[in-house]
């Protein structure tokens, strides 16, 4: 958990929008969590997952696989425990991933990298309170 809220808050210093992270074990079994966010254009897009991986990267945390570069209008990061996904805002309105995931658990992640937990169940983890 600790590295997609990284993960969300690299992207929120690089002015993404809409950042959300989804929790997803309940639902499958080859990804914890799913941080999802939005950028206005192709190049915001790839600005925000140059940062991702360059804080990651720092420490230590190095993606499995990378998608979807080539356009940037849906770029994948595959972190094994975590995948993010960085869309352009057009892309993720039409595939609409939290609506195919609404059953997660949801946090979600200001502009200032707050963090605001949807459903109880990831107060276990240490988030209770509802913001970090």
């Amino acid at each position: 958990m600790e590295q997609a809220l990284a993960a969300a808050r690299a992207a929120s210093s690089k002015l993404a929008t809409e950042i959300v992270i989804l929790d997803v074990r309940s639902l499958i079994g080859i990804t914890d969590y799913f941080v999802i966010c939005s950028g206005r254009n192709e190049r915001q897009v790839a600005t925000i997952v140059e940062e991702i991986e360059e804080q990651l990267g720092a420490e230590g945390v190095k993606a499995y696989r990378r998608e979807g570069d080539r356009q940037a209008r849906w770029v994948l990061l595959d972190y094994l425990d975590f995948v993010v996904h960085v869309f352009h805002t057009e892309e993720r309105e039409y595939y609409e991933l939290e609506r195919l995931w609404r059953d997660a658990d949801r946090i979600d992640v200001g502009e200032d990298g707050t963090v605001e937990v949807s459903r109880a169940e990831l107060g276990k983890e240490g988030m209770a309170g509802g913001s970090a």
